[in-house]
């Protein structure tokens, strides 16, 4: 588990959340076209002030009074899925969606839906429960589904916990704005409500936002509806707060930043720069900084991570120095002070492994000791351009360590080799002890999956090496993943369940092309199993493909 000693600031809890709850009132278009949202303005003061929002408010006492629970018609799936607790949510859903806007989901004394004209009746300054009893009409909490949650960010001084509910629009009625809270009902598609948030002509938060942006994937009321039926939400977030250009920003769990911001600030209470720059490193934990090589590209993404752990009183490890790219290497040793105790190579990768020798000479012109470079030699099969020979061959299971008398007493910090062959024949990744954070190198991405390129390449190798670190992270309590490209990953056994996943998926892909064409080129396989893939992609996606079809033909002879 984490050092608490090693995290950049002292931690601190978030403000407590409110419970609330929302509710999406869709209808179909009249043009037949897609189907609208019902959203409206907020105040001009107050929470999201001016912020176009679906209808809701926070959860009041009567809300989960068990009488009040008695005017509830529910679904038996609903109760046994969530218990009492969704109940209370719903009602103070439909409650404030009435008191907001006049619009009532509810059945009357014969069980029908509530028309325009006796929802009329009702005072939206009185107690809605009081007044559906004296009228013996019920709620219709089994007309709501649960969409997904949100929970505010834990940087805002004001946090509410909030279940999304959708329900379809009661025919009949017309929203009526309370003129307090909310202003101007609209009805509006989801896609165009995006579009004129993006003119900045329509203004709405990130979880409204994000909310939009799912819904703009149906194609209709009934197939959101439809993909509710399980009982089950379709996401669940507390978004975490970073900063790109000076700008503040949100992200989601599915975001790829996402881990690096919880894994920086772990309280959620300080902003992290996610900006990529190459020019100085970025500290993620006391004993662990990252330095992006200058060398982005299509197959680099913003560039190569070169990752030193260690500090001032135990010296520095140097995780992956790149390319030989001069000022990238003058950075490190700046950066370190030179006072860099070893050089471990992930693989023999041109982006990767070129750089060690070159720092390692810099360091000594600097008058340290010469670190020694560490790795695996690459093989046989690798290309001419991927050529490595370490001066100390690390065994899997092998561990660097650093050790020195820090301001709290000795420290150390010890990187363990795993041998996990698959992208390259002499690849490694190197786990963190102390602190359970894996080094992936090429192995696991962020943003992108490796290829996997024969010779050197070989996808059983690949997958076995999967499982094995799937198997460490268990072990260990890992939850970070860092890449040699992209940001931290965190949830890391997810990933590699979801990365795994990913690559049997396209794998069936590619057998059902060589079943489609069994007389087909590589080119025609490619056409077929990567469809969904850019077709400038293609050249680098059958070296991927090749990986597969020799595990399809090896699995079809027996391993």
């Amino acid at each position: 588990m984490t050092r608490p000693s090693q995290l950049l600031h002292a931690q601190r809890m978030p403000v407590a959340t409110r419970d609330a709850s929302t509710v999406l009132l869709l209808r179909d278009c009249a043009d037949g076209q897609g189907y609208e949202v019902l959203m409206t303005r907020r105040a001009d003061q107050g929470n999201f002030a001016n912020a176009y929002v679906f209808p809701g408010g926070g959860l009041e006492a009567q809300d989960g009074d068990p009488a009040n629970h008695d005017l509830a018609r529910v679904r038996s799936t609903m109760v046994e899925a969530s218990g009492e607790a969704r109940i209370t949510q719903a009602l103070a859903g439909i409650r404030e969606t009435f008191e907001e806007l006049g619009i009532l989901l509810a059945y009357d004394a014969q069980g029908l839906p509530v028309s325009a004209a006796q929802v009329a009746q009702l005072d939206r300054h009185a107690s809605l429960y009081a007044q559906c009893r004296e009228h013996g009409w019920t709620l219709a909490v089994d007309q709501l589904w649960y969409l997904a949650h949100w929970t505010a960010a834990r940087d805002l001084p004001k946090r509410f916990d909030v279940p999304f509910f959708v329900a379809r629009m009661p025919e009949g009625q017309t929203p009526e704005a309370d003129e307090t809270e909310q202003f101007e009902p609209t009805w509006i598609r989801p896609q165009e409500a995006l579009q004129r948030f993006a003119e900045k002509s329509l203004f709405i938060v990130f979880p409204t936002e994000r909310t939009l942006q799912r819904l703009a994937t149906f194609a209709s009321t009934q197939a959101v509806l439809d993909a509710l039926q399980g009982e089950k939400l379709l996401w669940k977030s507390c978004p975490r707060t970073g900063f790109i250009q000076g700008q503040d920003t949100r992200h989601m769990e599915t975001d790829m930043a996402f881990g690096e911001l919880e894994m920086v600030h772990p309280d959620g209470q300080a902003g992290h720069h996610l900006d990529w720059q190459s020019e100085t490193a970025v500290p993620l934990r006391k004993n662990l900084l990252r330095l992006t090589a200058p060398n982005p590209g299509v197959m680099t993404g913003p560039g190569t991570n070169t990752y030193l752990v260690g500090d001032a009183a135990t010296g520095y490890i140097v995780i992956d120095p790149g390319p030989n790219e001069t000022v990238h290497l003058q950075r490190l040793v700046q950066t370190t002070g030179g006072d860099i105790r070893f050089i471990v190579c992930t693989h023999s990768h041109p982006d990767h492994s070129p750089g060690a020798a070159p720092l390692q000479a810099m360091v000594e012109q600097a008058g340290r000791a010469r670190p020694p470079i560490m790795g695996l030699p690459s093989a046989p099969t690798a290309r001419s351009y991927s050529r490595f020979k370490p001066e100390v061959t690390l065994q899997d299971g092998e561990q660097v360590t650093l050790t020195g008398n820090g301001p709290e007493g000795e420290i150390t910090h010890t990187l363990q080799a795993i041998f996990t062959p698959g992208h390259a024949a002499n690849h490694l990744c190197f786990l963190l002890v102390e602190d359970a954070l894996l080094f992936s190198g090429d192995h696991i991405l962020n943003g992108s999956t490796t290829v996997i390129g024969p010779p050197d390449g070989n996808m059983i190798d690949y997958l076995d090496s999967l499982d094995k670190l799937d198997e460490i992270c268990a072990e260990h309590a890992v939850r970070y993943i860092l890449p040699a490209h992209g940001h931290v990953l965190g949830f890391a056994r997810q990933q590699i369940a979801k990365l795994k996943a990913h690559r049997l998926a396209r794998e069936a892909k590619v057998h059902a092309a060589m079943r489609a064409k069994p007389d087909g080129s590589i080119a025609d396989w490619v056409a077929l199993a990567y469809a969904d893939t850019p077709q400038a992609l293609w050249p680098v996606a059958e070296r991927s493909l090749l990986a597969h079809v020799e595990r399809i033909q090896k699995m079809c002879l027996g391993r």
